[in-house]
């Protein structure tokens, strides 16, 4: 199989990689008058911080048909997989420029996958398409595997701020005051429809912490790959962690930073764990 170009969304938390044929499209996110690209430029501390200070709703703009053709430009064969649609524009935006693309490009081939979900998640299905695109898989069964592939993996997270969902109408002002008066944390999934569904609540990180990991058991999960995303709670993730090792040791769990996206959603203390079963 000729080379593949990997084409993702920034609320996949990772950066551009050329040498990888990996290339990151991102996102806009924009309140209290300003817009923030969601790019290896955006400082996440002071967008945080200006994020915080902000008591009018914001929104989220997925990337235009053109910045998804820049990133097609000049490739043979692409997959471009993008956040879920039952939060996004992003892929119905993707999905226009593939067929823009191809109409000019006929001897071309591009795959559109909706993830259904969003950071860790993401990544984890990313390093399930590339295990396919380095087997002797054919193109024409690639889009079922990929597929096949994403109903193994899944995501958690836990929330300790809910003042920005409250902000944008998907809590109520009092029940997100109300929890951080008492410091109750939600836990949630990502479900089949690709929205934020709460599991439960939890008053305080440790049972939180308890809960994900039941969470996690009932995933069939077995000790693979996954991936823990913090916002600005670093030592959180590290305990998180910890935890899982010593129910499952044979885990391989990288610990990474939330980028722009992921941030406005999840806040300070959030955490998101994808894994595979």
């Amino acid at each position: 199989m000729d080379e593949v170009r990997l084409i993702v969304d920034s609320s996949v938390n990772q950066n551009s990689n050329p040498a990888h044929n990996l290339y990151i499209v991102p996102l806009t996110i924009s309140f209290g008058g300003q817009d923030f690209r969601d790019d290896e430029n955006l400082n996440i501390p002071d967008f945080l911080e200006k994020m915080e200070a902000n008591q009018e709703s914001g929104k989220t703009t997925c990337p235009s048909i053109q910045e998804w053709l820049d990133a097609l430009e000049n490739s043979k064969n692409a997959i471009i997989v993008t956040m879920t649609s039952g939060l996004s524009g992003t892929y119905a935006s993707a999905l226009q420029a593939r067929d823009i693309y191809l109409e000019n490009n006929p001897d071309s081939k591009v795959i559109v996958v909706d993830t259904r979900s969003a950071g860790p998640e993401m990544a984890i299905l990313l390093q399930e398409i590339e295990k396919l695109l380095n087997s002797d898989i054919r193109w024409v069964d690639l889009e079922e595997k990929i597929a096949e592939a994403k109903t193994q993996t899944h995501l958690l997270f836990i929330l300790q701020s809910l003042h920005n969902l409250s902000l944008n109408g998907r809590v109520s002002p009092a029940v997100a005051k109300l929890a951080g008066m008492l410091h109750i944390d939600i836990v949630g999934t990502a479900s089949k429809e690709g929205k934020l569904e709460p599991l439960g609540k939890a008053r305080g990180m440790k049972r939180a912490m308890r809960e994900i990991i039941k969470q996690i058991k009932e995933r069939k999960y077995q000790g693979g790959n996954m991936i823990i995303d913090y916002c600005e709670n670093k030592d959180e993730a590290e305990t998180l962690k910890e935890k899982i090792l010593a129910e499952f040791p044979d885990s391989q769990i990288e610990l990474r930073p939330m980028h722009g996206l992921c941030s406005f959603y999840a806040e300070k203390g959030g955490l998101m764990v994808g894994f595979h079963e």
